[in-house]
């Protein structure tokens, strides 16, 4: 008989996510233990029963999930549950809390679809979120030459030396921007445009686009009115609007929960997987 596949699936909100229950369904799961409320110093007790329960040779068929709408908190609890782990008693974790990995993966990947991303020109706005910090990081191993935007100097020059400490030759510049309307000049020359803000923030104005070369691209991640970007539909899929080649946020979706999937079903392939953002953008490079 075969051995099913366990995930133990610790979110750092009261309530675990049913998004990613589903998403772990749908992945071919057959039993979910849901935990919520998780933090640190409760992690070790549920790791313990998740690698103790079974002999090392079948933890293949076990692993863990972390998510949550804190991503610095789900950074945390990855660093707890890795540190439990010893000799052969370990299982696969990915850590994908409120979407960071998966998401920033699909948005890179999109635009790597349609321009080279080696020395090409990026800006990443809100850059200083779980989200822009990820993407600013991605694309910077993909040797693009980096605009790190914030609404706040210093947290732009935050992003800029840690992604400077992550990718040592990253080219990197830390840009403040303050809003619509603002963004024309420096957005001349610029290949890929990504905003990463919070939901229902605009960030650049249609009058902003229109600085944009024809072979460019622009993705916005917020799905909730008005959009980051303005002139931007959610459901674009590489659309063309005055040359630029536009996604919106359910756009890159599909790629997103393609990526989510594939990364919970590599889970059960190994016992020593650590899956965050660059081993789920390697993922996403399989499906693209």
């Amino acid at each position: 008989m075969a051995i099913p596949k366990i995930l133990l699936q610790l979110d750092t909100d009261p309530h675990p996510s049913v998004f990613d229950s589903v998403v772990a369904a749908d992945a071919g799961v057959d039993h979910l233990l849901r935990h919520g409320g998780i933090h640190p110093e409760s992690v070790r007790d549920l790791v313990y029963g998740a690698i103790f329960t079974r002999r090392p040779a079948d933890l293949e068929h076990t692993a863990i999930f972390i998510g949550g709408s804190d991503v610095q908190a789900g950074e945390r609890l990855l660093e707890k549950v890795v540190s439990c782990f010893f000799g052969p008693m370990r299982v696969s974790v990915l850590m994908d809390a409120n979407g960071a990995n998966t998401t920033a993966a699909a948005a890179v990947l999109c635009a790597a679809k349609h321009v080279r991303l080696e020395n090409a020109r990026a800006l990443v706005l809100a850059a200083s979120g779980p989200v822009g910090r990820r993407v600013s990081r991605l694309l910077a191993r993909q040797g693009a030459t980096l605009l790190v935007g914030s609404r706040q100097a210093a947290r732009a020059a935050e992003v800029a030396q840690d992604v400077a400490r992550q990718v040592p030759d990253a080219q990197v510049e830390p840009v403040e921007t303050t809003g619509p309307g603002t963004l024309g000049k420096m957005l001349r020359g610029v290949d890929v445009l990504i905003a990463c803000g919070a939901p229902g923030v605009a960030l650049a104005s249609r009058s902003d686009l229109s600085g944009m070369g024809t072979r460019s691209v622009a993705i916005d991640l917020n799905a909730v009115p008005p959009v980051g970007l303005e002139g931007i539909e959610i459901q674009d899929q590489a659309q063309l609007r005055e040359g630029v080649t536009c996604f919106g946020a359910i756009g890159v979706g599909g790629l997103k929960m393609k990526i989510h999937k594939k990364a919970v079903k590599r889970l059960f392939t190994a016992t020593d997987l650590v899956l965050d953002a660059d081993e789920v953008f390697a993922i996403g490079q399989e499906l693209v």
